[in-house]
C-alpha cells in the first residue's frame, strides 16, 4: 500500500486500539495478583496465630487458606504465561518481577511446611510471607506505571494504594496477631504496629485522592461499619501498654476477626475497582473501534468528493484564506455539524485528543514517579544510616514536617546525598 496521511490516520487508530486491548489485559492481571495478595494475606494472618499459640490454634483455618491460595496461585502462572506468548506488551521491568513473583510462589511449599512444623518464629513467618506480597505489589506498581489512558492510569494509582494499604493492615493483623498471642506487648512489634497504623493512613489519601467519586463515597461508609470502634479499642490496648507489659491473650481471636473484618471491606472495594476498571476498559475498546470504523468512512468520502482542481488551486494560493481552510472541502456536498471535513481537521482533532491524554496521564504518572523516589531514598538511608525501613521512613516524615516541605523534596536531597 502506498504512503498516504488516510493510512497512517488509519494505523495509529488501530495502534490505539491495540495498547487499550494490552491495558485490557494488564488490568486482569492486576486483577488476579491483587486477589493472590488477599489470600496470601489470609494465610499468613492464620500461620501467625498458629505459630503463636505453638500449633494449637487455627490449623484447619490455616488448611483453608492454603487451599483458597493454591486455586489462584494456579489461575495467576495461567495468565503469567498467557502473557508471556505476547511479551512484547511489557517491558524487561515487569517481566523480570513476574519472574521473582514465580521464584516466591515456587518457595510457598517449603515455607508452608516450615510453618507446619513450627520450624520458624513468628515473626519470621511474617517476613516470609510479606516479602511475597511485596513482590506482587511492586509487580502491579508497574504495571500501573506502563498505563496508557489517564483516567485508567488514575484508576490504578488508587488501585495500588488501596492493594498497599490493605497490605498494610493485613501486616498489621498478623503482627498483632502475635502480641495477643503470645500475651506479651514485645516493643519492637507495638513500634511496628503503630508505623504501619499510619501508613495505612498515607495510602488511603493518595487511594481517595485518585479514586472516582463511588470509590470515596464506599470508603466513607467505613465509620459505619461496627468493626471500627472494636478496632480501635485494640489498638488503643496495644498503643496504651507499656513495652514487656501483659495483652490479654484470649483477645487474640477478637483481634484476628476485626481485623479480618477492616480487610475484607477493603477487598470489597477492590473488586468493585478491579470490575469498574474492566468494563471501563472494554468500553473504551468498543469506542475506539467503532471510531475506526467512522474514519475509514470519513476518510473514503474525503477521497471520493475530491473538489475540482481549479477551485483547490484558488482556493490554496489565496493569500486572504488560512491554510488549514484552504485544504478544507464538503464530504459528499452536504455539510454535517461537527463532522470534520479535511484530513487536517481529523489530524487536528487527533492530535488535541494525544495531547489531553497527556497531560492527564502525567499527573497519575507523578505519583507514581514521587513513590519510586520515596522507595529508593529510604533504601539509601537504609543502607547508609544501618537503620530498618520504619525508621527510614519515620526520619523522611519527620524532616518533611520539621521543614515544612514535600516527602518527596526530602526523599530527593536523600538520593543527591545531600545534608537531610
Amino acid at each position: 500500500m502506498s504512503l498516504s496521511v488516510s493510512h497512517l490516520l488509519l494505523v495509529a487508530k488501530k495502534l490505539e486500539i491495540g495498547e487499550l486491548k494490552a491495558l485490557q489485559s494488564r488490568v486482569r492481571l492486576v486483577g488476579v495478583l491483587g486477589h493472590m495478595i488477599h489470600v496470601l494475606q489470609a494465610e499468613r494472618g492464620a500461620s501467625s496465630i498458629y505459630l503463636a499459640s505453638a500449633g494449637k490454634r487455627f490449623e484447619a483455618t490455616r488448611q483453608q487458606m492454603i487451599a483458597e491460595s493454591g486455586t489462584i496461585e494456579r489461575l495467576l502462572r495461567e495468565m503469567i504465561d498467557e502473557a508471556m506468548h505476547d511479551s512484547v506488551l511489557f517491558d524487561a521491568r515487569v517481566v523480570s518481577l513476574m519472574a521473582w513473583v514465580l521464584l516466591g510462589l515456587d518457595a510457598l511449599p517449603e515455607l508452608r511446611n516450615r510453618v507446619g512444623n513450627r520450624h520458624l518464629a513468628g515473626q519470621e513467618s511474617v517476613s516470609a510471607f510479606s516479602r511475597l506480597i511485596a513482590g506482587l505489589i511492586a509487580l502491579i506498581f508497574e504495571l500501573a506505571d506502563s498505563a496508557v489512558a489517564p483516567e485508567v492510569s488514575r484508576a490504578l494509582v488508587s488501585l495500588f494504594n488501596l492493594i498497599e494499604g490493605k497490605e498494610l493492615a493485613g501486616q498489621e493483623r498478623a503482627v498483632g496477631a502475635l502480641m495477643f498471642g503470645s500475651g506479651v506487648c514485645d516493643a519492637a512489634l507495638r513500634e511496628r504496629v503503630l508505623h504501619l497504623i499510619e501508613s495505612q493512613e498515607n495510602n488511603i489519601r493518595v487511594f481517595l485522592e485518585f479514586g472516582s467519586d463511588a470509590a470515596r463515597a464506599k470508603w466513607r461508609a467505613i465509620d459505619a461499619t461496627p468493626f471500627v470502634a472494636r478496632l480501635g479499642g485494640l489498638r488503643a490496648a496495644i498503643r496504651d501498654c507499656a513495652p514487656g507489659g501483659v495483652l490479654d491473650a484470649n483477645l487474640a481471636d477478637a483481634w484476628f476477626e476485626v481485623c479480618s473484618e477492616r480487610i475484607t471491606y477493603l477487598w470489597t472495594i477492590q473488586r468493585e475497582l478491579v470490575n469498574a476498571l474492566q468494563q471501563h476498559c472494554a468500553a473504551m475498546i468498543e469506542d475506539a473501534e467503532r471510531a475506526l470504523s467512522d474514519s475509514r468512512g470519513l476518510l473514503k468520502s474525503l477521497r471520493e468528493n475530491t473538489p475540482e482542481r481549479a477551485a483547490a488551486i484558488d482556493r490554496f494560493f489565496d493569500p486572504a484564506v488560512p491554510i488549514d481552510q484552504s485544504l478544507s472541502f464538503g464530504a459528499g456536498g452536504a455539510d454535517q455539524p461537527g463532522q470534520p471535513h479535511s484530513l487536517i481537521e481529523v489530524l487536528q482533532a487527533q492530535s488535541r485528543h494525544l495531547a489531553e491524554v497527556e497531560e492527564e496521564l502525567a499527573s497519575a504518572k507523578r505519583a507514581l514517579a514521587e513513590r519510586k523516589v520515596i522507595d529508593r531514598a529510604k533504601g539509601v538511608l537504609m543502607s547508609r544510616e544501618g537503620i530498618a525501613e520504619d525508621e527510614a521512613y519515620k526520619l523522611m516524615r519527620k524532616l518533611s514536617m520539621d521543614r515544612n516541605i514535600r516527602l518527596v523534596d526530602v526523599a530527593e536531597a536523600v538520593l543527591s546525598n545531600g545534608p537531610v
